[in-house]
């Protein structure tokens, strides 16, 4: 697992659909996270059907690792993402510079001795489950929002958007 800096690996347990981590993968490059690991073999037998359409398995390492918490750097926090009871909800919850994000199988939930090595739990509040791939968005966004590091400027929009789209908003001051 290679840190940098303000560096970010999300870490996935068992993951089941390939779909889920190819959109997990899309996030990740969004969000300019450095790294995604994985756990188990459901993932891999499932890869033909992976969802990764900007092809940053190209640009971010995705790799299998026996366990998550393998080769993690001593200044990395380990944050737990998940519905459990005591967790922080994401909204009160301040990021830390280097972080090792790990989140639970779509059909089940992290280990309780994963839970218990975290340096901290927290969950999205919402009413039911989201799928694992949109929790991963929810969290890197809630992260980038609450950062002083990104940009906000029409650059960013334009390097950002689809080929299609060469839509501006027009300036109130011309109507």
């Amino acid at each position: 697992m290679k840190m940098s800096e303000n560096s970010v690996t999300i870490g996935l347990s068992d993951p089941k659909s390939a779909t889920n981590v190819g959109a997990v993968m899309r996030a990740a490059g969004c969000y300019q996270v450095d790294n995604v690991i994985y756990t188990g073999t459901r993932y891999d037998r499932a890869v033909k059907l992976n969802t990764d359409t900007k092809k940053m398995r190209t640009l971010i390492p995705l790799s299998q690792q026996q366990h998550l918490l393998d080769n993690k750097p001593d200044d990395v926090k380990v944050v737990c993402v998940d519905l459990v009871e005591g967790a922080i909800p994401l909204p009160n919850f301040s990021h830390p510079e280097k972080a090792l994000y790990l989140f639970g199988p779509e059909d089940g939930t992290l280990n309780q001795k994963i839970i218990n090595q975290a340096d901290a739990v927290v969950y999205v509040p919402t009413i039911g489950c989201m799928n694992l791939a949109a929790t991963v968005n929810v969290l890197l966004y809630d992260r980038l929002s609450k950062s002083s590091q990104f940009v906000t400027d029409n650059e960013l929009i334009k390097k950002s958007r689809d080929n299609n789209n060469r839509v501006k908003v027009k300036n109130p001051a011309n109507k």
